[in-house]
């Protein structure tokens, strides 16, 4: 595997700056969600049901936001998108230690909904700051950050919260919170190419950036498979820890989660490589079926081999669907498209962690990988499925004629855009002169 792609994409100016920023800026982002739960559970001596409305709060303040602030930023550019979200931060996190239960609920939907957008504008400005031939390349290696970030924020805010207070634990996640904010600011990372006009914030969205415009079946395909992923990569979180449970090994969660992210940043590392298009469909159907048997595993370190294999292909299918965001929209909405791909994400991981336990409770531990894994075949083949009905009708109608044809936008040249073809989520090959 040569390494050349990466040397190129870090050469350019700005990406490894941003991608930089993007592990340490997680960090805290992924420690909030352990923090908060130890914070009912220790400190206002609630159960873990009651910390998992916590946390559905906060996805659900996720899922409405993220949109909406990636249209903020198209229209009014980063910075002045950022300022609520810095602010957010500091107001949500400075109060959450000191209320009640019931008021923490709502401080945590808040806290969602108006949260900084890292995840999703660290992909957007990498989508600017490189070619487009360059994309995957760079989104695998803001894949690896992320696991990095998942490595070790959780551990951290379990470290403080658990022997310092979980009040200092979430007053710390603020602080962080509103210092990357701020760095965001201070950096303010290019969201639109050069030859793009910038945002103007009092001028109105012209009626060619409505939703409806590029918001095609072809994208909302790819929203689908990001659900989809999510929904087994939660369910895979819970079945972890039930297996382990069942087999008195708690203690090893941590070395399996351990190599299930070291999988998925080697399977990122290979998938960055590759140039030939890759179906995020077929990617999910492959990790649903190498997720289907790992409940099977007859011990923990059997489990830890038994994960190696679907979580080589985490970060790449996550990285495919990114990709593939970048590639249906227009770069001037490409903030709210990579909102709606965030929320996607976020949606299929609050649907796939109560899917996995339902299936867990009525039949044992192994049934929630199978569960989790079913359903993400079982989307995966209707996806592929439609792809199919979607080539047979093209290849039937006389070219110029098909519907099909003109519901994809590809990009914008000026201020046309070009029509491309619905054709699932096979990306389309590059241009001999990008390649």
């Amino acid at each position: 595997m040569s390494l050349s792609p990466y040397r190129r994409v870090l050469a350019r100016p700005g990406v490894s700056r941003l991608l930089l920023f993007g592990v340490l800026a997680r960090v805290p982002a992924t420690a909030g969600g352990v923090v908060l739960t130890l914070h009912v559970v220790l400190a206002l001596g609630r159960g873990y049901a009651a910390a998992g409305l916590v946390a559905t709060a906060v996805t659900v303040g996720m899922a409405v936001g993220s949109p909406w602030r990636g249209r903020a930023v198209d229209r009014l550019g980063l910075r002045r998108a950022l300022a609520p979200s810095i602010l957010a931060e500091a107001v949500v996190w400075g109060v959450a230690p000191f209320v009640s239960y019931e008021v923490l609920l709502v401080v945590a939907f808040v806290g969602g909904l108006l949260g900084l957008p890292i995840f999703t504008v660290t992909r957007q400005s990498l989508s600017v700051l490189v070619t487009e031939d360059q994309r995957r390349t760079a989104y695998s290696l803001d894949s690896m950050g992320v696991e990095l970030s998942f490595m070790l924020g959780p551990a951290l805010g379990v470290v403080v919260a658990t022997q310092v207070s979980s009040t200092v634990a979430m007053l710390g996640v603020g602080v962080c919170m509103v210092t990357a904010g701020l760095a965001l600011f201070a950096f303010d990372p290019p969201t639109r190419s050069e030859e793009q006009p910038q945002p103007v914030a009092h001028a109105a969205a012209p009626a060619a950036t409505g939703v409806r415009s590029w918001f095609t079946p072809g994208l909302a395909a790819v929203l689908a498979a990001s659900a989809a992923a999510t929904i087994v990569l939660a369910g895979t979180d819970v079945g972890v820890v039930a297996v382990l449970r069942t087999h008195d090994a708690i203690g090893m969660t941590g070395l399996v989660f351990a190599a299930w992210g070291l999988a998925s940043m080697l399977g990122a590392l290979v998938f960055g490589a590759i140039r030939r298009p890759v179906s995020p469909l077929a990617l999910l159907a492959v990790l649903a079926v190498l997720t289907i048997p790992v409940g099977l595993a007859g011990g923990p370190w059997w489990l830890a081999l038994a994960i190696l294999p679907a979580g080589a292909l985490c970060a790449p299918l996550i990285t495919a669907t990114a990709e593939e965001v970048s590639r249906r929209v227009p770069e001037r909405v490409r903030g709210e498209a990579m909102g709606w791909h965030g929320s996607s994400l976020t949606v299929g991981t609050a649907v796939g962690a109560p899917l996995a336990g339902s299936a867990i409770d009525a039949f044992g531990a192994w049934a929630g990988f199978a569960a989790v894994g079913s359903v993400g075949l079982a989307l995966a083949g209707a996806g592929l499925a439609a792809q199919r009905l979607v080539e047979r009708h093209r290849a039937a109608t006389p070219a110029g004629l098909t519907a099909a044809g003109t519901l994809d936008t590809l990009g914008e040249v000026g201020e046309a855009t070009e029509a491309a073809d619905v054709d699932g989520l096979e990306a389309a090959p590059q241009p001999a002169a990008a390649c």
